[in-house]
C-alpha cells in the first residue's frame, strides 16, 4: 500500500469531492477491468469514457488510462455521478456561518451527505456550491427524513476542536417529535438499551446486552391520540431516536422503517417523518462563548 501522499488528489468540482477506492493485494488485468467488476453500477463503456477523459487518477496524481495494468494496494480517486437523480423541491437554511463554523438549517427529505440515488441534491454538496466552501465537512449526521439542525466544520485547521465536542458528548441536543399518545408508558424517562444492526442492514434493532445507547425523554404536548416529545439524545446511534421510540410502542408518526417498513413512491413528499432535530447548545473550544442554536421550522400540528 502506497502510504504518506497528499488527500485528496483530485480537486472538489460541482461541489463534490473524489470518491477513492483501493485496489486489493492481488489482481490482475487492467485498471479498466477492476473498475468494470469492483463497481458495476458504472457500466464498462462510461468507465472507458472517464478513463479516456483523464477522469481517474492514482494516489500520485498520475492519470489512469484504459490499457495501465492492475498494480496491488494502489488507490484510484474518480468523481461520482448519477445518470438521474431526484430534484428536491426544498430549501435549506443557513442560521450561523463564520470562518470556522456552519449551522444549518435542514428540510425533511433532504441527506446531510451524497449517498444511494442523491449526490448533487445534498445538504453538503448544495452547500458547497451555494457559499464556495470546497472544505466543508458535516461534524454530525442527522437522517435524510430528519429536519432540523446540521452542525459544518469551515475548515480543516479546526475541525478536530469541534469533532471533540460530539465525540466527548460536550453538546446539548434535543429534538421534537410527534408520536402516539404515551399510555401506560411513564414519563419524563431515561431510556437505554443495547442497539446493533439488524439483518436488514439499512434498520437497527435493540438486542439483549449491555446498554450502547442513551436517550432522555419527556412529554411536551398531549392532543387527540397524538403527544409532542421532546427526546434529548446522549449517545448518537444510527436511528436511535427511531428505534427507541418504537420499542416503547410509540413509533413516530410517517416512519417508514420502524416498526415496519413502509416506503412512499418516488417523489411522495406528503407524508414528512415527525422528527426534528430543534437545538444544539455547547462552549465554543475556540472563543468560550456560550453557543445555542435553534430551528426555526416546525413539526406539523397535533390533531
Amino acid at each position: 500500500m502506497h502510504k504518506g501522499l497528499p488527500l485528496p488528489v483530485l480537486p472538489v468540482r460541482n461541489g463534490v469531492g473524489p470518491s477513492c477506492v483501493a485496489l486489493p493485494s492481488a489482481g490482475q488485468g487492467s485498471m479498466l477491468d477492476f473498475l468494470a467488476q469492483r463497481l458495476p453500477y458504472v457500466s464498462r463503456i462510461e468507465w472507458l469514457a472517464r478513463l479516456e477523459a483523464a477522469d481517474v487518477v492514482d494516489e500520485r496524481g498520475v492519470v489512469v488510462t484504459p490499457d495501465r495494468l492492475f498494480e496491488p494496494g494502489l488507490r484510484l480517486y474518480y468523481y461520482r455521478s448519477l445518470p438521474a437523480e431526484p430534484q428536491l423541491p426544498f430549501e435549506e437554511t443557513v442560521l450561523y456561518h463564520d470562518e470556522h463554523l456552519l449551522v444549518a438549517d435542514k428540510p425533511h427529505f433532504m441527506p446531510v451527505t451524497p449517498a444511494g440515488h442523491y449526490l448533487h441534491q445534498t445538504l453538503l454538496v448544495r452547500l458547497k456550491n451555494r457559499l464556495g466552501l470546497d472544505d466543508l465537512a458535516p461534524l454530525h449526521r442527522i437522517d435524510r427524513e430528519t429536519a432540523g439542525l446540521v452542525m459544518f466544520s469551515v475548515q480543516r485547521t479546526t475541525r478536530g476542536l469541534y469533532h471533540a465536542l460530539f465525540s466527548g458528548r460536550q453538546i446539548t441536543k434535543h429534538y421534537e417529535a410527534v408520536a402516539p399518545c404515551c399510555g401506560d408508558v411513564a414519563f419524563p424517562r431515561e431510556h437505554r438499551s443495547r442497539m446493533e444492526e439488524s439483518a436488514q442492514f439499512f434498520r437497527m434493532h435493540e438486542v439483549p446486552g449491555p446498554p450502547n445507547t442513551h436517550t432522555r425523554m419527556d412529554v411536551l404536548e398531549v392532543a387527540g391520540g397524538w403527544a409532542r416529545y421532546r427526546l434529548s439524545p446522549i449517545t448518537g446511534k444510527r436511528h436511535q431516536l427511531r428505534v427507541h421510540m418504537a420499542a416503547l410502542g410509540l413509533p413516530l408518526r410517517n416512519d417508514t422503517l420502524y416498526p415496519v417498513v413502509n416506503d412512499p413512491p418516488e417523489g411522495d413528499y406528503s407524508r414528512p417523518l415527525q422528527l426534528l432535530a430543534q437545538s444544539l447548545e455547547f462552549t465554543d473550544p475556540l472563543t468560550g462563548e456560550h453557543r445555542h442554536f435553534e430551528s426555526a421550522r416546525s413539526l406539523q400540528p397535533l390533531d
